[in-house]
């Protein structure tokens, strides 16, 4: 089975799926006026500082202001030896009124999107990425990813970038998973675009900004997918707009030239994202139920605070003894989940609650492969061991919204709850508010708009209770269905 990136463009959203052996690893969306803000660098204005919370609030310029906690702020710190793809390592934080004060101009990067009520995240450790490099700025160290965990290749890929920046330099460097195996002239191929986009953004800088200008801006995401997720086990990208495909080719005849002949125009009949059943996939990564082979499924709930999972056997009814079948159902459950919390892009605390074991030696198998197959995500994740409840806790970094939040809204009846009021109980409101509105007006007359399901409700099954209240209150009363309403949704009337 190949590997393929397709990518979509429409006047309104972009769209980039990632297929391994033909089963959707990753969807990425960015709609015309819903654009990432991500990797994007603002000359913004602090705010407000918050000692008690060791953050600021800082203007760069959108709807809402943005959130700088301590530790993002730069400050002197000790050379990496180590580093996560694309990320610091934190040292001890001071309190911030010692690094940043209200009405200081800030350079800032966005590290995360604005969430529901939460303005974007920032930091002032900024940092460019470019295909096997992320160069950062008045910080002289090198770490390289540890994903990369072969020590000679490590060795082999520091001395080389050591080698390049050269002992004056004060700029730091990590290597990026993408560069295992790379040679010496792709690694300088990237810092020389690095710097010079470094240079282009200084630049910007002397030209006098005001607080809420964007002085750089990250690729597009078609471009973005080229330069993170492209890489030799990728076949072919297929893309189906004409302005994408030359840009993307141009882009990739200057950093990935060894692959640029895989970028190809999509020349079926149909969408490129019908391509390998896509849509179909992404349909139902937005349903609660994930099936298995076996015959069990994953419930899988996003709430607030966290992820919850919960695995069931279903129909299967194993072909040993039960021990057996719960072994196989999880077994099946730990792959299945790490696909899917990466398709679904579901970040933050997972809490996965698999079916009982006894054996001690099947819980180590089924968190083995729980964590095997979480390798593969390019998302950091954080596994713990099984608890005695039986529960697995996990973490999974979250920079952007789920797959959900980003395709779907709360629903408008049941307010995103996911249950709504039953009939029954919507009719007893009805005639408490009857008997409220008669003893406050004293009205001789209402009418009852409801929904159609309510109304039926009431004429077929309460007319003893109407007609009781009728002569209890000395009133009548008119029952209307209409048909906007919602199953929660009444007004009771004085006429």
């Amino acid at each position: 089975m190949s590997n393929e990136l397709l990518i979509n463009v429409t006047p309104s959203e972009r769209r980039v799926a990632l297929v391994e052996n033909g089963l959707l690893q990753e969807v990425h969306l960015e709609r015309a006026d819903d654009i990432s803000y991500v990797g994007n660098i603002y000359f913004g204005k602090v705010e407000r500082v918050l000692p008690g919370m060791q953050a600021a609030f800082v203007n760069i310029g959108l709807s809402r202001t943005a959130f700088l906690h301590a530790g993002e702020i730069a400050r002197p710190r000790p050379e990496l030896s180590a580093a996560l793809d694309d990320e610091l390592v934190e040292s001890t934080v001071p309190p911030i009124s010692e690094l940043i004060r209200e009405g200081q101009n800030v350079l800032v990067q966005v590290v995360k999107d604005p969430m529901g009520s939460k303005g974007a995240r920032l930091t002032t450790q900024l940092s460019l990425p470019s295909r096997f490099l992320v160069y950062l700025p008045g910080v002289r160290s090198v770490g390289v990813s540890l994903r990369i965990d072969n020590e000679e290749e490590r060795s082999r890929l520091r001395a080389l970038v050591e080698d390049l920046l050269g002992a004056d330099d004060e700029t730091g460097l990590i290597v990026r998973t993408n560069a295992e195996g790379v040679g010496r002239e792709e690694l300088e191929r990237d810092l020389f675009y690095l710097r010079t986009l470094w240079r282009d953004l200084e630049r910007r800088m002397s030209d006098q900004p005001k607080p809420g200008d964007c002085i750089y801006e990250d690729l597009s995401l078609p471009l973005r997918a080229i330069r993170d997720l492209m890489h030799g086990g990728i076949d072919r990208v297929r893309i189906d707009d004409p302005t994408t495909l030359r840009q993307a080719q141009a882009f990739a005849a200057t950093f990935v030239a060894e692959w640029a002949d895989r970028i190809d125009a999509h020349a079926g009949t149909g969408p490129v994202f019908d391509l390998f059943g896509v849509e179909d996939e992404i349909e139902r990564a937005l349903k609660r139920e994930v099936p298995l082979k076996s015959g069990g499924h994953l419930t899988i709930d996003q709430t607030e605070a966290m992820t919850t999972v919960d695995v069931n056997t279903g129909g299967y009814v194993g072909v040993r003894n039960f021990d057996e079948t719960v072994f196989k159902t999880n077994m099946e459950a730990a792959q299945a989940l790490a696909r899917q919390l990466r398709l679904r892009n579901l970040g933050g605390i997972v809490i996965v609650d698999f079916i009982d074991m006894t054996d001690e030696e099947h819980k180590r198998q089924v968190l083995r492969m729980l964590q095997q197959a979480l390798a593969r995500d390019p998302a950091r994740t954080s596994v713990s061991e099984i608890s005695p409840l039986g529960l697995v806790e996990m973490t999974r970094k979250r920079t952007t919204e789920s797959l959900e939040h980003r395709l779907c809204e709360p629903c408008p009846h049941c307010n995103g709850r996911g249950w709504q009021k039953s009939v029954d109980s919507v009719c007893s409101e009805i005639f408490r508010e009857i008997l409220r509105a008669v003893r406050q007006f004293e009205t001789g007359r209402l009418m009852v708009m409801a929904s159609p399901q309510v109304v039926d409700k009431i004429l077929e099954d309460h007319t003893r209770t109407v007609a009781e209240l009728t002569e209890q209150l000395g009133t009548s009363i008119r029952f209307q269905p209409e048909e906007q309403y919602g199953q929660e949704q009444f007004d009771v009337v004085l006429l």
